[in-house]
């Protein structure tokens, strides 16, 4: 039996649904799934949409960061690249020497002597570069044969140079083509050195010239030092004898000094004090040292005065100048206190007085008295002009006594000034290879004490910043070398004179100061020997910025902690030998 609903369709379409129906149905079960289809569509595009957003978010930060970060390495690499830019300077600057262009000088408006001196304001901004070696340059003989043989490549100076050198220390004998020897077979200096240094001793009481350290001699200011003989004979005694002597384009005495690892400095009588404080030497010498004692009023004298110690000797050894009786040199050294006690043939030797009150009681017209006070008087001297007037100085055996006072108080404390003392177990620097130094923030000199407490046959070249505390004359009288200098400056010497360079908290001064950092460091590339070494003591921040500059100059550098959980470091450098 039929469902009574199937037979009230079958009345409306008939038996069969017509085909229309069927499509129609067809049609709509199509758009019911198209509807379905767009509402689920919908929803998926909606939540692809998000996700496309966040991650083009993170890409897009993700790229910031990556052009941030890029823009940070090219500025370091930049500043990298600006030292990595640091070139050899060209072959006619094997031998420069800052501060001493004449012709520049000509041109800033000195003369009449004042072209020779030392005028740093006129070579300022000077292009960076490294100073180089000379082709054939070889590595020093170490000591004690370097001290007499030196190879002829390692300094400037001609073979007419060597023959037309007649004085009693220039006089010089060619071993081989390519060495220069300062002492004959039998190891007798030439010129008769020796004999002159007995006779100096003779002449102020002595029985041999073994016997300095007896009269108080212990630091000699040679000038005009020929090419070291005198001071590297009273060296084998003990002696510190400093060889000064004016800036020579070629033949230079000093680099010749040096170059022997003798203790020298560029310093002349022209104009200018003399980097030295007052009261610094027990004896001055001259041998033909070409100086004019008795012109400008006697000044270059008095400042001979200066730096001599109260009963110090000044030893004038064939001279030009006019010494009979009643000559101009004669009334100078009578107005400064000075007592002629000895003349043997062409050596004239005068001794300073020890009375303080000599000066105000003087019958043959003292000389005006300096205004300075003597706090500031040493910065003040520094490379000033120089004056007609003397230093009044107190009871000097008094104060010598209180310098020695205070030196044993030091004793204890000034080795902690170095965290490391010098010796052969050490695995850097070779300290055994080392024949001088120069420490370059000296203090009270405790690294020279250390060296000498070590048994190291080294000498140190004390160098006291003039805005530090004023120690040099402690150190000297120590008889130490020791001179006074400003480190935003180029100092007096030539290119690769020293092997071993030393500095403890210099660079955190000279950072004080506004002073460049990058200029320190290629001066101290200048004057330092190819295969030398370089120890930097200071604070974590001015070590890593050195290293960097170290790095870029082509030194072997590496940072050493000095103690855990400290802000000090040390940073341990060599120069390379480089042939370019």
């Amino acid at each position: 039996m039929r469902n009574p609903l199937l037979n009230k369709l079958s009345i409306f379409s008939g038996t069969r649904p017509p085909l229309t129906w069927l499509l129609l149905c067809l049609v709509s079960v199509f758009v019911l799934i198209a509807l379905l289809g767009s509402s689920s569509s919908g929803a998926f595009d909606s939540v692809t949409t998000s996700v496309k957003s966040d991650v083009y978010t993170n890409y897009r930060r993700l790229k910031e960061q990556e052009t941030s970060e890029f823009f940070e390495l090219k500025s370091f690499a930049s500043e990298n690249n600006d030292l990595k830019e640091i070139r050899l300077c060209g072959r006619e600057r094997e031998d420069y020497v800052p501060c001493y262009n004449v012709s520049a000088n000509l041109l800033a408006g000195f003369k009449d002597g004042e072209e020779f001196d030392r005028h740093c304001e006129v070579s300022q901004d000077q292009p960076y570069c490294l100073v180089r070696p000379p082709r054939d340059y070889k590595s020093p003989l170490s000591w004690p044969v370097g001290r007499d043989v030196i190879w002829n490549a390692n300094v400037k100076i001609t073979k007419d140079q060597f023959l037309s050198s007649g004085s009693m220390t220039k006089r010089l004998m060619l071993l081989e083509e390519n060495q220069i020897s300062f002492h004959s077979d039998d190891g007798l200096l030439f010129d008769g050195v020796k004999d002159h240094s007995r006779q100096v001793a003779e002449m102020i009481g002595l029985g041999t010239d073994a016997e300095f350290h007896q009269a108080g001699v212990h630091t000699v200011l040679d000038i005009g030092c020929g090419f070291g003989s005198f001071g590297a004979h009273l060296l084998s005694l003990k002696l510190m004898a400093v060889c000064m002597a004016a800036y020579e384009l070629t033949g230079s005495q000093v680099q010749l000094s040096l170059e022997r690892g003798l203790p020298a400095i560029i310093g002349n009588f022209i104009s200018r004090k003399l980097p030295f404080p007052s009261l610094s030497y027990d004896m001055i010498h001259c041998a033909q040292c070409g100086v004019l004692w008795d012109k400008k009023d006697g000044m270059f004298l008095i400042e001979a005065d200066r730096i001599l110690k109260p009963g110090g000797y000044f030893v004038l050894h064939r001279t030009s100048l006019n010494m009979e009786k009643g000559s101009p040199i004669e009334e100078f050294t009578q107005k400064i206190c000075w007592t002629l006690i000895g003349q043997q043939e062409e050596t004239f030797i005068w001794q300073k007085t020890s009375d303080p009150q000599c000066y105000s009681s003087n019958t043959h017209g003292a000389i005006p008295v300096c205004n300075e006070e003597q706090e500031d008087f040493d910065i003040q001297s520094y490379y000033q002009p120089l004056e007609s007037c003397d230093e009044l100085y107190e009871d000097f055996e008094s104060s010598r006594s209180a310098l020695r006072n205070y030196w044993s108080l030091l004793t204890p404390l000034i080795f902690s000034d170095h965290p490391k003392r010098p010796g052969d177990e050490d695995p850097l620097p070779p300290y055994n290879m080392i024949r001088n130094m120069m420490d370059m923030n000296a203090r009270y000199g405790g690294l020279n004490a250390a060296f000498l407490e070590a048994g190291k046959s080294v000498w140190v070249m004390n160098v006291v910043p003039i805005r530090a505390q004023n120690s040099l004359p402690l150190i000297l009288d120590q008889g130490f070398a020791g001179v006074l200098h400003d480190w935003c400056e180029p100092f007096p010497t030539y290119p690769r004179t020293y092997d071993m360079l030393h500095a403890n908290g210099l660079l955190s001064d000279l950072i004080s100061k506004k002073c460049s950092t990058t200029n320190l460091l290629l001066e101290m590339d200048r004057i330092l020997r190819p295969e030398g070494w370089v120890v930097l003591s200071d604070k974590a921040g001015p070590i890593e910025d050195a290293r960097t500059i170290a790095t870029q100059i082509r030194w072997e550098a590496r940072v050493i902690d000095v103690e855990n959980g400290s802000d000090q470091r040390l940073l341990v450098c060599q120069k390379p030998f480089l042939k370019k």
